[in-house]
Order: C-alpha cells, then sequence, then structure tokens
C-alpha cells in the first residue's frame, strides 16, 4: 500500500516547512491530515516518513543509523567524526560508557550538592531582580544548565568556567544560525572566526582537563585515590572515557557533543513548565504543598528526597509531553521495513516526530490540556510505551535522559518552593524549532515570593 502524504513540490518541500512555521509544526498538520504513517518532501532526505502512533512505532525502534546530512550541522562540533551519526558498531561501546555515567546514582549524587549551589545562585538573583522586572526565564535557564553540565562533564576542572559557558554560546550562535538562518551581528567572515576562535578554546580546555586525568593516572598521593575511586564508580564522565581507552580527539568530541545536548534541551523542559505553570496556579499549589509537606522549612531538596516529589514529576513530565525539548528524532533505514500495511523503502529518513505522538488523541484524550495526572501511576500504567518519548527511542536515544530529569526536578523544586510565576500579559509565547523546541521570544514570568524569609537557603 502506498503511504498517503502530500504531492512532490518543485522546492523539494521547503515551501511547506515554513508555511507551516517549521517542521515540528509541519508534523503535526500532516499527521492530522494523511493519519499516523506519512511520506512527505524534505531538502537533505530523498524518501521521508514519519510515524506517529506509537504501536506502529514499534516496528521502527530497533533503527540504529541516523541520515548524515540531517545532522551534518553538528559535524563542526566533533574533529574526528561525528558522533551522532557514527557507525553502530562504534556507537554501541561508546554509548555503554555513556550510560555508565549518566545514567548512574553515584554520579548523579556526586555533583548534586554543586547543581544545588548552581540552582541557588539563580533563585537569589530572581529573588532580586525579579521585584523590578519580569525575568527572561528561558535564557537564564539554559544558561543555569549549561553550567551544570560543564561542572558536571569537565569535573569542575575548567580553569575558566564562565569563558568556557561564553566560548560555547559564540558556537552555537553561530552554527545553529546557519542551520535555522537566524540574523547574528557581524558579517560572515567576522562570525566564522569568532565562532573558529571559541571552538579551538573549548577544545584546547578540554584537551587539558583530559591531559590532567592522564596524568593522575601515575600518582599515587590521597587526592589521586579519590579521584580513581570516583572512576571505579563511573561518575566522572571523561575519567570513564579515559578508562575504557577512548583517544584524546573522541573525548574531547564527546564532551563537547554532551555540553551541547544536556544544556539547552533541560533548560527549555524547565521554562516550559514554569510556563504552564504560571498559567494553572492550581497545579503550581499542590507542588507548592507537596514542597512544604517533604522539605519543611529547607529550601532545596537531597537528591534522596526527589524520589518524594511524585506530582512535580508528573508535572515535569506533562510539561515534556506538551512541549518535549526535541520535537523529534530521525533515523534511516538500511533494508525495506514493513510499519502496518506500509512498506518503507532501504535508504529512507524515518522520523519520530515526538511532539505529534504526544498529541495523539487516541492515546491521550484532550491532548491539548495540561493535565499531570495522566502521569499518575494508575493512568500511566495502561499506555504504550511509545506514547510518551521525549527523550527518543531505541538504541539511539538520549544517554543523558536520567540526569536531565534529576537537573530539572532538582531546579524546579529549588524555584517552585521559593516563588509564584505569573505570565506577562500580552506576550504571545510561540515555539519554535532550533535544535530544540524553543520560545521565539523567551517566556518572561513575573516572580514573587511565596514567603518572604520563611525559606532559608540551607540544601
Amino acid at each position: 500500500m502506498q503511504i498517503p502524504g502530500p504531492e512532490p513540490r518543485a522546492d523539494g518541500g521547503v515551501g511547506a516547512v515554513t508555511a507551516a512555521g517549521g517542521l515540528h509544526t509541519y508534523q503535526l498538520r500532516l499527521h492530522e491530515q494523511y493519519g499516523p504513517v506519512v511520506r512527505f518532501q524534505l531538502p537533505g532526505a530523498e524518501t521521508a516518513v514519519s510515524v506517529a502512533d506509537p504501536v506502529l512505532l514499534e516496528a521502527t525502534a530497533h533503527l540504529d543509523e541516523r541520515p548524515d546530512e540531517l545532522f551534518a550541522f553538528l559535524a563542526p562540533l566533533c574533529e574526528a567524526e561525528n558522533l551522532q551519526t557514527f557507525a553502530p558498531e562504534q556507537h554501541t561501546p561508546w554509548r555503554r560508557t555513556l550510560l555508565s555515567v549518566l545514567a548512574g546514582r553515584p554520579s548523579h549524587e556526586r555533583h548534586f550538592p554543586g547543581f544545588t549551589a548552581l540552582a541557588t545562585e539563580l533563585a537569589d538573583r530572581w529573588a532580586a531582580e525579579g521585584k523590578a522586572a519580569p525575568v527572561a526565564s528561558q535564557k537564564d535557564l539554559t544558561a543555569l544548565t549549561l553550567r551544570m553540565i560543564c561542572q558536571y562533564a569537565l569535573g569542575g576542572d575548567a580553569p575558566d568556567p564562565e569563558r568556557v559557558i561564553h566560548a560555547f554560546e559564540e558556537v552555537l550562535t553561530e552554527y545553529l544560525g546557519r542551520l535555522y538562518q537566524v540574523p547574528v551581528p557581524g558579517t560572515p567572515e567576522e562570525r566564522a572566526a569568532r565562532a573558529d576562535r571559541a571552538l579551538a578554546y573549548l577544545r584546547a580546555t578540554v584537551d587539558e582537563v583530559v591531559a590532567a586525568h592522564r596524568h593522575d593516572d601515575g600518582r599515587t598521593d590521597a587526592r589521586t585515590d579519590a579521584r580513581t575511586d570516583a572512576r571505579t564508580d563511573r561518575s566522572d564522565l571523561i575519567g570513564a572515557l579515559v578508562e575504557a581507552g577512548e583517544s584524546p580527539v573522541r573525548i574531547r568530541d564527546t564532551v563537547m557533543v554532551t555540553l551541547l545536548a544536556a544544556h539547552h534541551t533541560t533548560g527549555v523542559a524547565v521554562s516550559w513548565t514554569l510556563h504552564l505553570l504560571s498559567r494553572h496556579p492550581e497545579v503550581a499549589a499542590r507542588v507548592a504543598e507537596e514542597l512544604d509537606r517533604e522539605l519543611g522549612d529547607r529550601a532545596a531538596p537531597t537528591y534522596a528526597e526527589l524520589r518524594r516529589l511524585t506530582y512535580l514529576e508528573m508535572v515535569l513530565k506533562e510539561a515534556m509531553r506538551l512541549y518535549p525539548p526535541g520535537p523529534y528524532g530521525a533515523r534511516e533505514t538500511a533494508e525495506p521495513l514493513a510499519v502496518g500495511a506500509y512498506e518503507i523503502p532501504a535508504g529512507a529518513t524515518v522520523f519520530y516526530p515526538f511532539w505529534a505522538l504526544h498529541m495523539n488523541p487516541e492515546h491521550w484524550p484532550e491532548p491539548e490540556r495540561f493535565r499531570p495526572e495522566r502521569f499518575a501511576p494508575e493512568e500511566a500504567a495502561g499506555r504504550h510505551r511509545l506514547a510518551y518519548v521525549p527523550f527518543g527511542l531505541g538504541p539511539r536515544s538520549c544517554e543523558g535522559a536520567a540526569l536531565a530529569m534529576v537537573e530539572a526536578e532538582l531546579v524546579l523544586a529549588v524555584l517552585l518552593k521559593r516563588f509564584r510565576f505569573r505570565p506577562v500579559p500580552g506576550h504571545e509565547v510561540v515555539p519554535v524549532e532550533r535544535f530544540v523546541l524553543w520560545a521565539a521570544h523567551d517566556i518572561p514570568l513575573h516572580v514573587t515570593p511565596r514567603t518572604e524569609g520563611a525559606v532559608s537557603n540551607q540544601g
């Protein structure tokens, strides 16, 4: 059976995507019009097929290759090869090493006090700045989560963390600006030169940290013993990669890609959550009640207490259903693949339209409604496992999913313990696709202390 979809266009589909406001919204419209499996045109993909039904998606979950051309914009971050598209035989052991760190409790616990300090620092700033004007939540939260992942990936060993953050933003501004044709100040030559300098600095900084880890392998003092113990329990990203025998270039590339993937996704997940809570004060009040009950007068949870913040977790999950940080993923078929009554040809690009999946009314009644109770155990138990995939699926799903949840829940707990949030009247929040699901003109929020002086800054 032929896969349904729009008629081919002379422009290769660019006009249709642009008219829809981006690929994320185009996929929503395609599935509304043509059903759960849709064929469409896209530059860089000779044959593109999108699957928005979780039952049918099962047939694609094993795919382990990404289309090179669609991920080419990430290649400049990698000196050896693009880590987003390298072959399964290389990807599998590399992924296993990342999961041993990013998904492990020892790693999360080790970095939790540092994460708490950074979140508290932002809360203190908002307490001061929010009295005068709305805060730019998306901007500030992505900056916060970049600081968190820099601390995590570099082990706190970066000589100048603020310069690292600035350099990374320079690189992202230039390369994502090229991809999405976003205006950036300066001539093309000036912008390219700035990005090249920033990228060279980042690579040199990571090389220094990697060299320090390798040097420590030959030392026997107490400090080195502690760092060796940290590597043994797989709580240190660079240490684990060194131990796994990865080359310095591969380690550097891994750190760069980890910084990219981790900071934008987590930051926007938190900002979209606050956006929704600012418009649903009854839900925000229930979160505040849970935080008061579990934390008392303390301003931040311990790592163990995160597990008890069950309603907060439900709120975060529902926010990521409505606004998935990554609105879609893509794989490539190596051979023909049967999906329901259709056959997808070899060499086709298979799109995972996370946003369309999360808005599928057959699996999510009243899909546009913000209702965290969808994730209560009794409701979640009967839902197909692929109906909710904010971190992707299969062998290329996000290795940092567990870490992202810890970071996001912690930041939300710190902020919602101290503040109430209100939207700015008249400001329209428009989701756009900028590698993540971004708010086009930020998400400004009015910040009001829940109580004046009643909450201490001790975690």
